[in-house]
Parts: structure tokens; C-alpha cells; sequence
């Protein structure tokens, strides 16, 4: 049987950046990707910001044509809108997707290696222990946690990568869609664990260093609650792990088509 040709994928990538509470950094921001001098398409995925995040950004969107807006009705944790994105991205047929913080803790500079380094791999992730210099500017806690996390996903879920970081290219032209529904994170855990999801699942993953610089424009979002969920969430992706392991399942034991099986995702 010949299958029909599935639609043609958007050649333009796809920059996705969920926001709260982001009114004073979201027109520099645009003016950042704007002086990049790559052609891109911008989402922003707003959670009825208190501060008017999203009328600001509806009226910077009236003056682009390469920029979407989507409002949600309130915060719904950091995975759920990485996860609204990109399904958004899916549904409308982008090939690249990149995904990163609106807080310029990741510096739009980075964008053009990003997409440099996404030839040959299917996702493309910001690390920030490449270099020894990669956190300098940060305080002794920030590293701490940072480091500590670091040394947790690679040491429980054998993922030789910076996993909790939201730096990311997707190629989604080569990974199914149905791989993020393995997801079931919503908050800060959504990003270790997707990453766990395409490591396991046999997609090419590749780092690239960037370095992140103090924090000076707004405050962290994450609570101490947030950490604590990801360390539960973390202590159940590896119990899950070791069980199958002892029960001899294959690690793919909830299998999906190898990227060489289907390379043209898309829905």
C-alpha cells in the first residue's frame, strides 16, 4: 500500500519560550532574537502572567508575523507548557524546535550553535558542565543544586548529559510525537525526564556548552517544593528502572519505532 506523503515540514525553526511574570524582559528579549539575523518563528506561552506579561506580548505579536502567543488560564507548572509547546510545534508542522527561558539565564546568542550542532543528532541540549567557567557568576547554592542534580541523573538514570536544563533543540521531524506522552511530569522534572525518554528510546543526543550568567532580570521560579517533587519524581523513574532490569523486561519494554524505523513524525 502507498501511503499518502505527509505534509512538508516548516524549514524555519521554531523558538518556544514559556513565561510568568515576564513583563520587563519579553521586548528585549524579541530585540535579542530579532538581532540574530536567523530566521525564526517565536512562541510564547504565557500562564495569565499577574504582572500583564501576555498584553505585551499580544502587542509585540500585532507587529510580527513570525510570532504566536498562547494564553493559558493560569500557572500549570514549567512541563505542562514545554509539553503544550510542543504539540503546538507538532500540530503545525515545524521540523526544528528550540526551547529556553525567558529570564535571560539562556542567552539568544547561543541559538545560531544550537542550530549549528543539530545536523546529525535529534536533540541538541545546553549544558552547563562542559566548561569549568559555565557557572561562575552563580551563587554557592545555585551550583550546589545545580551540580547535585547533575550528579543524581547521571548516577541514577545513566544519562551522561546535563538533564535539567531547558536549553534544548528538538528535531521533531525525527522523533515521534508519542514519545513526550511517556511523559508524565508537569512541573521542573518534565525536563530530566523527557530527556530520559529520548536517551532510552535511542535518539542521538549531543551537548553543546553555554555558560549562564548571574541572575539579573527577575527571581527564580523554583520553590523548594518543585525541587522536592523532582527528587520523588526522580526515586520513581529509577525504581521503575531497576525493576524491569531485575525482572529482565528490555529497557524499551514500552517500545516505540526505533528513529530509523519512522524519521517523519508529525501529526
Amino acid at each position: 500500500m502507498i501511503k499518502d506523503a505527509a505534509p512538508p515540514f516548516r524549514e524555519v525553526p521554531l523558538l518556544m519560550v514559556p513565561t510568568y511574570n515576564e513583563r520587563d524582559n519579553v521586548v528585549t528579549l524579541c530585540e535579542r532574537f530579532a538581532g540574530l539575523g536567523v530566521p525564526l518563528d517565536i512562541l510564547f506561552i504565557d500562564d495569565n502572567s499577574p504582572d500583564g506579561t501576555g498584553a505585551v506580548l499580544d502587542e509585540l505579536a500585532a507587529r510580527s508575523s513570525a510570532m504566536t502567543v498562547l494564553h493559558r488560564e493560569g500557572k500549570q507548572g514549567i512541563g505542562t507548557a514545554h509539553q503544550a509547546g510542543i504539540a503546538w510545534a507538532y500540530r503545525h508542522g515545524y521540523r526544528v524546535l528550540i526551547t529556553m527561558d525567558a529570564d535571560f539565564s539562556h542567552d539568544p546568542a547561543y541559538v545560531p550553535a544550537f542550530l549549528a550542532a543539530a545536523g546529525d543528532v535529534d536533540v541538541v541540549v545546553g549544558s552547563r558542565h562542559l566548561q569549568s567557567n559555565s557557572l561562575r557568576e552563580w551563587n554557592l547554592l545555585r551550583r550546589a543544586l545545580t551540580k547535585v542534580g547533575y550528579l543524581l541523573t547521571r548516577l541514577l538514570l545513566g544519562m551522561p548529559y546535563d538533564a535539567t536544563g531547558a536549553f534544548r533543540l528538538y528535531r521533531l521531524d525525527r522523533i515521534q510525537p508519542a514519545l513526550f506522552g511517556l511523559v508524565e511530569s508537569q512541573g521542573y522534572s518534565f525536563f530530566f525526564e523527557s530527556l530520559y525518554q529520548l536517551h532510552r528510546h535511542g535518539y542521538r543526543i549531543r551537548e553543546i556548552p553555554i555558560i549562564l550568567p548571574a541572575r539579573t532580570y527577575g527571581e527564580s521560579k523554583m520553590r523548594m517544593t518543585d525541587a522536592l517533587h523532582s527528587l520523588r519524581r526522580l526515586a520513581e523513574i529509577m525504581a521503575r528502572r531497576r525493576d524491569a532490569h531485575s525482572r529482565g523486561l528490555h529497557p524499551l519494554a514500552v517500545r516505540l519505532n526505533t528513529p530509523d524505523e519512522d524519521t517523519q513524525a508529525h501529526v
